[in-house]
């Protein structure tokens, strides 16, 4: 039984934040039940995104809505506050979220109290100063950056079969990616997929006449998966007539020109940006112990290093990895730990209230899997290689086995059964970037040529 009230806030509705919140609830149920104890979610989005499944979403394979899970449904004993956590006093033991209510009013944000502290906000976009990058690239960690991803591709082959320039036409069919770890590969791959496709619908327009070009930095992809598979992966996507360039860096993408280190420049309306997360900005506005790295330094039971009632785990927790031989080995932060970190996590937090010992948190890393587009694949899982069909299929299977609730279950595994047995969708929706254009030239205005405000760029 909990001693006395415990008021426990988490920050983050993604995977950690969720999962734990979850946990807690269901191990919290009693005490929630007669108001010994609260859990307030704190969440920009009124939902978690499985980023696994974005570049299925991206290439039509999953509908949008199904790779969401709706925080209010599952956590249905819990508080959940639309906002973004700005700073955080634990010392006082508060915390400031600014929500769409106090961005209309203009004021500072909503204070929250709690007793007990869980931080999984995940990660941001890591970006650089490159020339261009902010006017013209596009992100690829939310849905919205995923669907809108698909409509823009689909969106230049229109563009592509109705001009005469050449130069245009051109431009309009290069496609650069920038990051070779598994976002900027599965997407490069599930898209290259549905654009090849999609040709066959174009009269001018062969898969030839596409360019797409993935750029890393470093002098491997995929490093999750090995060395032998990550030359695998090169192959076949150079097989499938895809520019692979490593070691290489993107320099500039001014004036829609792509300008990469080795010297090549490439005309493109297309620049997406994979190379890598930061730890998100909230982690700064606190009180509390970061690594070099701007992590929370955390101890293997899931807390934060010499800081009571405060805890933490995902991309935002530097977690030491036991399992390791290595000494002062961290976890890699990926949904692999995520899962497991917020189940260990959210014990942990009840034990604490209890006055009970603490788990250590103590997971081996299995491998990883990771899809090259329909039917394509790479695998390495327990030290044995799998690539080709059987690597899309097992990483169909793991995924699938692993997206919260046994409703989106059901649901993917509807939509693939029917993509299946149907033709591929190859429709472009971005006038939904811009809903009221066509009613705002009707009533005699000018149609708005950017979105409305919204900072993750979805309508």
């Amino acid at each position: 039984m909990v001693k006395e009230r415990a008021r426990i806030l988490v920050v983050g509705g993604g995977y950690v934040g969720m999962y734990t919140a979850l946990r807690l609830q269901r191990r919290l149920k009693r005490e929630l039940g007669r108001g010994a104890a609260g859990i307030t979610v704190v969440s920009p989005d009124p939902y978690m995104t499985y980023q696994p499944f974005l570049p299925e979403a991206a290439a039509g394979a999953i509908s949008p809505r199904h790779v969401v899970v709706p925080l209010r449904r599952v956590l249905d004993r819990c508080h959940v506050v639309i906002g973004e956590a700005t700073r955080i006093d634990h010392a006082e033991r508060t915390a400031t979220v600014s929500t769409l209510a106090t961005g209309e009013k203009g004021t500072e944000g909503q204070r929250i109290t709690y007793d007990e502290l869980v931080l999984a906000p995940g990660s941001v976009s890591r970006t650089l100063p490159i020339p261009g990058l902010a006017d013209h690239a596009i992100g690829f960690k939310t849905v919205e950056e995923a669907i809108g991803l698909r409509n823009h591709v689909l969106e230049q082959m229109d563009i592509a079969s109705s001009t005469r320039d050449p130069a245009l036409r051109d431009a309009a069919l290069t496609f650069v990616f920038v990051g070779g770890g598994y976002a900027g590969v599965e997407a490069l791959g599930e898209l290259e997929d549905m654009a090849r496709y999609a040709a066959r619908y174009y009269h001018n327009i062969r898969p030839e006449d596409m360019k797409w070009i993935l750029v890393e930095a470093s002098g491997r992809i995929l490093p999750e998966v090995g060395e032998e598979m990550g030359r695998y992966t090169v192959t076949e996507l150079r097989r499938r007539n895809i520019d692979v360039r490593l070691e290489t860096r993107l320099e500039s993408c001014a004036d829609r020109v792509a300008v990469l280190s080795d010297g090549s420049r490439f005309p493109t309306r297309t620049v997406v940006w994979t190379a890598g997360v930061k730890p998100h900005p909230v982690l700064a506005a606190t009180d509390l112990p970061l690594n070099g790295r701007g992590r929370l330094k955390c101890t293997a039971e899931l807390a934060v290093d010499g800081t009571a009632h405060a805890w933490a785990a995902g991309d935002a927790a530097a977690v030491p990895d036991v399992t390791a031989r290595e000494p002062g080995r961290e976890c890699a932060p990926n949904a692999q730990h995520a899962l497991r970190q917020a189940r260990v996590l959210g014990d942990n937090v009840v034990h604490s209230l209890r006055g009970e010992p603490l788990e250590t948190y103590a997971h081996k890393y299995a491998g990883s899997v990771a899809s090259l587009g329909l039917h394509k694949g790479v695998a390495q899982v327990y030290g044995r290689k799998l690539k080709g069909y059987p690597a899309w299929f097992m990483h169909r299977t793991y995924h699938l086995s692993r997206v919260p609730t046994f409703n989106r279950k059901a649901r993917v595994a509807a939509e693939w059964t029917l993509a299946g047995l149907f033709k591929r969708e190859v429709v472009s929706l971005g006038s939904l970037e811009h809903p009221r254009a066509e009613f705002e030239l009707a009533a005699g205005g000018k149609p708005s040529q950017d979105p409305p405000h919204n900072p993750k760029g979805s309508s």
